[in-house]
């Protein structure tokens, strides 16, 4: 059977589905975002809490210090052993995100220059260009949102996100690790920073980081639209599709 893939753009509701999905298939989720890697960044990086896990295996979440280089490649080996070990016990492999690269580098299988764990400057070219075959048994199926339903969704997110609990995350981690690293400046750390040094009112804050979402969200699509073998559903039609794909 095939590892199911949900991905789509941030705030499309991709992990609630993807639990769902996970509790009635026996599954287990490996994450496919490119900051839930970084210990410590949780609220900033909307990972799932233990509770909205609801008991589900995640795999792919707090692998390296925020200070540490983790790179598509990195992922690209980490996911390939996950999901062997997941389908060594019977239980299907979901994986779930919006990090495009780390999606494609898996399902095109691309060859990257250099060992994991360093710069990786580029992937061959050859596999950078091949989005038509996919080299293995995946289900794509993309979060189709409708762009005025997604900016109310990352609105609300970010007004809930701006709280004491991300205060608290943003002086610790600055606390820690300073503030010149790249994984902490994008984002809502970096306008929560800005409102807690007083740069910035909270509104302004909160509306720069709407507006980062959103861009970022765009961008996610425009990647996502280019691959050819996604199927795109709305959110409360991905559940049945899937079961019935499994139950054919």
């Amino acid at each position: 059977m095939p590892v199911v893939i949900i991905l789509g753009p941030t705030g499309s509701g991709k992990t609630s589905v993807s639990i769902k999905l996970a509790k009635a298939l026996n599954g287990e989720i490996i994450s496919a975002d490119s900051r839930a890697v970084y210990k410590g960044m949780d609220i900033g990086t909307a990972k799932p809490s233990r509770e909205e896990q609801q008991g589900v295996p995640h795999f792919g979440i707090d692998l390296v210090e925020p200070s540490e280089r983790f790179t598509v490649a990195d992922w690209k080996k980490y996911a390939e052993q996950k999901i062997k070990e997941i389908q060594s016990r019977g239980h299907v492999p979901i994986i779930v995100g919006g990090t495009g690269l780390y999606i494609d580098a898996l399902i095109y299988d691309y060859h990257f220059k250099g060992p994991t764990g360093q710069k990786i400057n580029d992937f061959e070219q050859k596999s950078c260009s091949d989005r038509t075959e996919i080299k293995g048994d995946y289900l794509l199926i993309g979060v189709k949102t409708e762009p005025a339903v997604l900016r109310a969704r990352l609105r609300e997110r970010v007004n809930q996100m701006f709280s004491q609990p991300l205060y608290d995350e943003v002086r610790r981690l600055t606390a820690e690790y300073g503030w010149d690293l790249g994984s902490m400046k994008s984002d809502i750390y970096e306008y929560a920073n800005a409102y807690l040094n007083g740069e910035m009112s909270l509104k302004l804050a909160k509306e720069r980081c709407f507006y980062e979402d959103w861009h970022l969200a765009k961008r996610q699509m425009t990647w996502f639209k280019r691959n050819p073998n996604i199927v795109w559903l709305e959110l409360e039609k991905i559940y049945p599709y899937v079961l019935k794909t499994y139950n054919k």
